[in-house]
């Protein structure tokens, strides 16, 4: 990735992917056989999800990840059916599956999560290689989702210290340990929910006031540049450097909430990464969010109803209205 290479697209890394399957079953019970419908398959992950809602906004994201087994070739089945651009790293073990089944008496959904293969070293440095060999390199890096079984925290930290040092913008959307990671390297974006955020700092966060300081505070140390806090029902926040907006939750009844993390995500890098006021950026993330809560099962966000909601999004700038992004 020379510098004189880089570019302002964006490319997604998923270090553990995963065949998304949906059903729906009459009620879930122990013990009876549950006869479930037809299956739908998607291709997941959380930055396969980001890939796929970007591309419904209109942009490009080259999706980087390692597929193994006839799940995996099913999953790059998919990708393609999608007109999602792949760069494979095959690797030994089975790419994972994650089951949702909806249970018509509860309106419910079951999400049942596997955990994945674990990578073998020669297998990250394929990975961290083929990363390496992305032509134009991306002005902005999307890595979203958890991280494999093994997979030590330190070495995605080094990754995200040399993507900084090559000009490479990365957006992470991890949890636990990776979180941490993350902000110890100190990058361009980071996507906690609340809990997450309170786990990674070790309190709680009970109100906008915490919330706030704690992004606010994460900022100021340079462990990111811009933290988007997600806060479920209550809407999200984005912090930046003398720079902070809220946006409440659209009043929507959830289908799925499978994905929509993945999706505010979508709308936010890819709106920034053009240039977008980060307010504008936020209002099409909440509108990118939103849609994917009226999609079934991991089908995504549609563009339509993403077109639909965002004059809908309601975005009150705390501070530094006007701000444009790194």
């Amino acid at each position: 990735m020379a510098q004189d290479r880089l570019g302002t697209g964006i490319a997604t890394l998923t270090l553990n992917p995963a065949l998304d399957l949906q059903t729906a079953v009459d009620v879930v019970e122990p013990e009876n056989k549950l006869r479930c419908d037809a299956p739908r398959q998607d291709a997941g992950g959380g930055g396969v999800n980001v890939a796929r809602v970007i591309r419904r906004l209109g942009g490009r994201a080259p999706c980087l990840l390692p597929l193994g087994g006839p799940a995996g070739q099913a999953l790059q089945s998919r990708l393609a059916a999608e007109g999602l651009e792949a760069l494979v790293v095959p690797i030994a073990g089975e790419t994972r599956q994650s089951f949702t089944v909806l249970d018509r008496s509860r309106q419910a959904e079951f999400r049942f999560v596997l955990p994945g293969p674990r990578l073998s070293a020669r297998e990250v440095s394929a990975l961290e290689q083929a990363l390496e060999r992305l032509d134009p390199c991306p002005g902005v890096l999307v890595l979203s989702g958890s991280l494999p079984p093994g997979f030590p925290p330190a070495r995605l930290s080094r990754l995200a210290a040399r993507l900084r040092r090559r000009g490479v913008r990365l957006a992470l959307d991890a949890s636990g340990e990776g979180l941490k990671a993350g902000l110890e390297a100190g990058g361009w974006m980071v996507k906690p929910n609340r809990k997450e955020l309170g786990d990674c700092l070790g309190r709680e966060l009970p109100d906008r006031d915490a919330h706030l300081a704690a992004a606010r505070g994460l900022v100021a140390a340079g462990r990111a540049q811009w933290v988007a806090l997600s806060l479920g029902q209550d809407g999200a926040l984005l912090v930046g450097n003398g720079f902070a907006a809220y946006s409440p939750a659209l009043p929507i009844t959830p289908v799925s909430t499978v994905g929509a993390g993945d999706s505010f995500l979508a709308g936010l890098s890819w709106e920034l990464s053009r240039g977008a006021a980060p307010e504008a950026a936020l209002a099409t993330a909440v509108a990118a969010a939103s849609a994917t809560l009226l999609s079934p099962g991991s089908g995504m966000a549609r563009r339509a109803d993403i077109r639909r909601l965002r004059p809908q999004v309601k975005v009150e700038v705390l501070e530094g209205a006007g701000a444009r992004p790194r």
